[in-house]
Formats: structure tokens, sequence, C-alpha cells
């Protein structure tokens, strides 16, 4: 067969793994190569080929490839766990910066389990043990299930047809997971667990630095709105997809949605609280990744303020860009919309103080086309009951509004956050929900096809991890606008746009990874969810405009 690896045709014979293809490159390579793309489908080193094809190596230094590392350092955690403490309940809860948040609900987390763990965790990556995938039918599986009494990767066999069940080996050890795992322990040298609040973190590097641990920053804000919410679905009893699914087969699923969304109700109300008791309180600053239902929440909000006897009053950010000649150019020499420097900030701060002392003010209209500011005669003057609205990526950077007080201005940070699990050791990443969402919203509004999106969507998380992220902790409130049953509705529409991307195209991959997640969902019909709910600003259909 002919395999293409950069710019060389090799001729292989069938069955050849790529570990053994390309060996010296693997050897050779200045960051660990963790797993493959084998025609455009993640696959791990020991993958054997059987076509013709094109060959790309991920190695440690790339998203993808941190991917595979994280998802492989639980995996050997859930191996030394079993071994040093075999009836332990082990969880993998969410992710924090760097790191995951895990517990073990029947044993007290202490200083010596602590060093148990990292002491056996280190030793199985020094073994550097062989990771095997074992392709079953579902005859054997379900025969090996019964035989073990187990339930790890039980859930792929309940919940999906596939005629193959995917199960990795390690010595005696066995679990699932829905995406590509490296085929050695050894990949995965640089680790840390520290105990941290009831449980544990297992820290990991970063792909900007891959061979060294970051320091640990705290984020208390975000860690408190993640175990806030899980603690709330645990008590609903629908944090795994299974539970989930449950609910849905058993026509329960219409309560759980109600629940949901009363929960975010209660939580905007209670902002909307906070906000009208602080008197000296008149901006408030809205920002969150894409896809977090900015538009929905602050909608939402207004209402709840008006009920506390405050009138708001949005101001968009994007109508105070620079003229385009001024505007700042990135590194390939293209616009740079996302950077801070793209606002006009003089402008924006002087209308702002004006508003705030009372005087009125014309407002901007930036003409996209034309790249520059029109002024239409919209004129805006304060009123002792208003508050001004803003929202923007940048709203949480002070700098955006550095001539306004801290005491006049209340900032909220708002993401989806998501709580669901598959299992208790595979969790479902907030990126990917967010993704998912968008790729929902830009095929119904914005005519952009699921290949496009995701075309994008590195990008728009490089602009996320620069001017949203680092500023996340200085928020007077974090809002999850995450909902528990929300993959399940998206699943019908997302589904088929991921199918139609083919394989030679270089996002069929995420397709199919994206897709290999979906596929456990059951789907939830789209008139059981209400009009005012946040899924709406995706789905189309709801009470508010956009």
């Amino acid at each position: 067969m002919n395999i293409q690896y950069k710019n060389q045709v090799l001729e292989v014979k069938e069955k050849t793994k790529i570990s053994e293809l390309l060996k010296e490159e693997i050897q050779n390579s200045s960051h660990a190569v963790i797993a493959a793309k084998f025609n455009n489908e993640y696959v791990n080193l020991q993958y054997e080929i059987e076509t013709d094809g094109i060959i790309e190596l991920i190695d440690t230094s790339s998203k993808k490839g941190m991917r595979v590392y994280r998802k492989t350092l639980i995996y050997i955690l859930g191996k030394a766990i079993e071994k040093i403490y075999p009836n332990a309940k082990f969880e993998v809860d969410y992710q924090l910066t760097n790191s995951l948040f895990c517990e073990i609900h029947n044993l007290d987390i202490t200083d010596e389990v602590i060093r148990n763990l990292n002491e056996e965790v280190k030793k199985i990556i020094e073994e550097n043990l062989p990771i095997e995938q074992k392709i079953m039918t579902r005859e054997e599986a379900k025969e090996f299930f019964e035989k073990n009494k187990t339930t790890k990767g039980k859930l792929q066999y309940d919940l999906t047809s596939n005629s193959k069940i995917y199960m990795y080996f390690c010595e005696d050890y066995y679990n699932y997971c829905y995406e590509t795992l490296s085929d050695r322990t050894g990949s995965v040298k640089v680790f840390e667990i520290s105990k941290y609040k009831e449980g544990f973190l297992i820290r990991y590097p970063n792909y900007k630095e891959p061979e060294k641990l970051p320091p640990f920053v705290e984020t208390k804000k975000l860690a408190y709105a993640l175990k806030e919410y899980e603690d709330i679905h645990k008590i609903l009893d629908v944090d795994t997809v299974y539970k989930l699914n449950k609910t849905v087969k058993e026509n329960k699923v219409k309560e759980i949605i109600m629940l949901d969304e009363a929960l975010h109700e209660k939580k905007i109300s209670d902002i909307a609280d906070n906000i009208a008791k602080d008197k000296n309180t008149k901006m408030v600053l809205i920002a969150g990744p894409s896809s977090s239902g900015k538009t929905t929440f602050a909608q939402r909000l207004g209402i709840q303020l008006k009920i506390n006897g405050i009138k708001p009053v949005t101001i968009s950010v994007d109508n105070y860009f620079v003229e385009r000649e001024d505007n700042p150019k990135d590194e390939n020499g293209e616009y740079d919309f996302e950077c801070l420097e793209a606002i006009d900030l003089k402008l924006f701060n002087d209308h702002l103080t004006k508003l705030l002392n009372g005087e009125e003010v014309e407002m901007p209209t930036f003409n996209f086309h034309k790249g520059t500011k029109e002024y239409n005669g919209n004129k805006l003057k304060l009123n002792e009951d208003e508050v001004l609205v803003i929202e923007g990526i940048h709203c949480l950077n002070d700098e955006l509004t550095k001539s306004i007080s801290k005491e006049q201005k209340y900032k909220i940070y708002i993401s989806a956050l998501t709580v669901l699990n598959m299992d208790r050791f595979n969790r479902i990443s907030t990126t990917d929900t967010r993704l998912i969402r968008r790729i929902v919203r830009d095929y119904q509004f914005r005519s952009y096809s699921a290949k496009e999106t995701l075309a994008k969507w590195e990008s728009v998380k490089r602009g996320e991890e620069k001017y949203i992220f680092p500023f996340q902790e200085t928020a007077d409130i974090i809002f999850n606008t995450s909902l528990i049953y929300e993959l399940g509705a998206f699943k019908p529409i997302v589904l088929p746009l991921l199918e139609e991307i083919k394989q030679n195209e270089k996002e069929y991959a995420e397709a199919q990874r994206l897709i290999n997640m979906l596929k456990y969902f059951e789907e939830i019909p789209s008139k059981l969810i209400p009009t005012n709910s946040l899924l709406k600003e995706f789905l189309g259909g709801g009470d508010f405009k956009y």
C-alpha cells in the first residue's frame, strides 16, 4: 500500500503498525508523539494500516495531543486506584485550570492517600506499559460484562446498537474511553496529584509547554459555580448520560427540563436582586466565551431588573470600533477585531463618564461595510432609575472601562460549564458543548456549514484564551448557562450536519469525535423546551429578539 507522510510516499505492507512505520520519527520528535490521524480519523500508534492513506502524527504540543494526554492520564489514574484501593468509588468531576477535580466517594482523601496515588501513577508511567485497544462484537462484550460483573464500558453496550464495542486494556486493568488513548503509559510523564477541597486535583501541562507543570492558579469562583451545578444535578439524579437517557425513555425528561430552566431563572433573579441592593451600581458588564448565551442572558436579566424597579439601557461595544485604518493587525497581517485596541477606548470612556454624570451623548453606529463610525442623531441620557448593560468579550477587563470606578460596576462572567458526565470516568468537555451550540446557531441563522464552523473554532478559542479566560475570576459572579439536557436537544440538528463532512476534508476527524459523543444521547424533542429558554438562542423559535 502507498502511505503519504508529510512530503513522502511510503510503500507499506498490510497490517504494519504506525508505531513501526514511523519509529524513527516518533523517537526523534522534540515533543512526545501521543497519537496519530490516519485518513483524517484519530487513531493510536498501534493502529494497523490496511488501506492506502495519509498519516499525521500528533504530539503533546498541540491541543489535540494534550486532549489525548488528559484522557490517558485519567485512564492510568483509574488503574492506580483500582490496584491500591480496589473498592474505591472514583469519579472525575470537572475541569479547572490545567487540572481535573476528582473524588473518591467512599474514601477519606488524606495526605497518605495523595502520596500513595502519586507513587502508584508514577510507577505505572515509568513501567511504560502497553495500552491495547480491543474491539469486541456485541456478543463478546455482553459475555465480557456479565463474566466480570462490571459497569466499566457497559455504557456503550447499553446506549448504542454499534456492532463493535471498544475497550482499552493495560495488564489486568480495563476501561472504556469514547476518545483515543495513547498506546503506552509512558507517554504522560508530567503530572501531579494534590489534595483539593473534599477530593483531589490531577494536574497536567499546557500544550504550549508540554514538558513542565505550570504553577497552580486558584479559580475559586469557577470551582464554586461548577460544584454548585454538579451537586444540584446529583440530587436530581441526572449527572450522567445514562441517567439522562433513562428519563427520556421513561417520559420523565419534561420534569428535568422544567427544573433546569427554573434553576436558571432563580439564579438570574438572584443576580438582579444583588444588583438592585447596591445603589452604587450603574453599569452591568457581561462577558463570556463564544456560544455562552450572552444575548438571551442579558435580556432575561433585563426582565428581572425591571421587577426590581431598574430599567436596563443596552450599549453595544461593537459601535465603538476604531476607524478601519487605525485597527491593529495580527501576526498574519489581518485586521484583529478582537483585541482591546480595536475599540476606541477614549471615546467609549468619555461617553460612559458623561452618561453616568447625567449628561446627554450622541451614540455612534459603526458601519462595518465602510469601516467607520456614523452619527445618525441617536441621543442617549441615563435617568435615575436606569443602569447601563454592556456585553462584550472585554467587559471583565477594567481597561475597557478604566474611567469608571469599580464601585459603579457589576461584572458577570457567563459560560456553559458542563457538569454532565458520560460515566464516572468520562467527562464531557465544556468546550465541546459550546462548539455544538455554535454549529447549530451558525447553521440556523448564519448559513454556515458545520465544516465552516469547525474550521474557525481554533481561532475563536485562541481569542478566548487571550481576552476572556484570564479575567473570569475578576467577575462579581459567574453564571453557568449550561442545561443538563441540551446535547439531547441539539442532537437531531447537529448530527446530520456533522455527517455531511467528507473524510477527505480536514475537519472530518473533529466531526467524527463529536459524532462518537452525540451517539450516546437519546434525542429530546424541541417542543419540550420552553420558549424563554437560553437554548432558543441557538435553536430558534424563542421569545427574544437577536
